[in-house]
């Protein structure tokens, strides 16, 4: 059974209607008003590896200089920023990816179809972290959400500039920003990808929840029971 740390139920916020997503600098970059993506139609493998990296600026707002890719320090301490995933198999299978309960596989007959490279809490890993989804079992996904969480720190999304990369195989990259400004919300909904006949597609989310994974999976339907735990 997958854990989480409460259980107090959101609803999500509305999708937009999708427009040809722009593309900035060689990536593709998913919008408010072009907010999907086929890779199929951007030309990608389906055969190859699906990497997801989660990462962030520690500099704060307003601050000068470059700032490095890792932990946003505040006055209560760093962030201790995670990435995850709920998933859905064709065979009615779901479950979660995540650092909480040391789930970093997906649970499925054979190898993992997804897995989560570990889990950075001394912020001394500027490359942030990476999920691997194995696309040569794309007929086994259904869909696949993925979150971040704030597990420890201060609430500030916008000050960590937090941004999803998806790095197909042989197509352009494409990037998620957690741009909104949310005080209040530990957990935020990312990128939902759905597979549909064949066709992998990837919807910008950046839906923010109040309550923590139990609440991200009743405002997406995932329909799974969850139990509190801690790392």
């Amino acid at each position: 059974m997958p854990i989480d740390y409460t259980k107090r139920p959101a609803a999500p916020e509305p999708t937009p209607a999708a427009d040809a997503a722009p593309t900035t600098g060689g990536k593709v970059v998913l919008t408010k008003s072009a907010p999907t993506v086929s890779l199929t139609k951007q030309g990608a493998s389906i055969s190859g590896e699906l990497r997801v990296n989660l990462n962030w600026n520690a500099r704060p707002p307003g601050a000068g200089g470059g700032g490095f890719l890792k932990r946003l320090a505040g006055a209560t301490g760093a962030i201790d920023l995670d990435l995850g995933c709920l998933y859905e198999l064709t065979n009615g299978k779901k479950g979660v990816v995540q650092a909480l309960g040391n789930a970093f596989r997906s649970q499925n007959t054979g190898s993992p179809i997804i897995s989560l490279d570990g889990d950075d809490r001394s912020g001394a890993n500027s490359a942030g972290e990476t999920m691997r989804i194995d696309l040569s079992r794309l007929p086994e996904i259904k869909r696949i959400l993925v979150f971040a969480m704030i597990y420890e720190g201060v609430t500030n999304w916008a000050g960590a500039d937090g941004v999803v990369t998806v790095f197909p195989v042989g197509a352009p990259p494409i990037e998620v920003r957690l741009d909104g400004d949310d005080r209040t919300s530990r957990v935020c909904g990312i990128a939902l990808l759905t597979n549909t006949g064949g066709d992998l597609s990837i919807q910008r989310e950046v839906n923010y929840v109040q309550g923590a994974q139990s609440a991200l999976d009743a405002a997406y339907g995932w329909g799974m029971q969850w139990h509190a735990g801690h790392k």
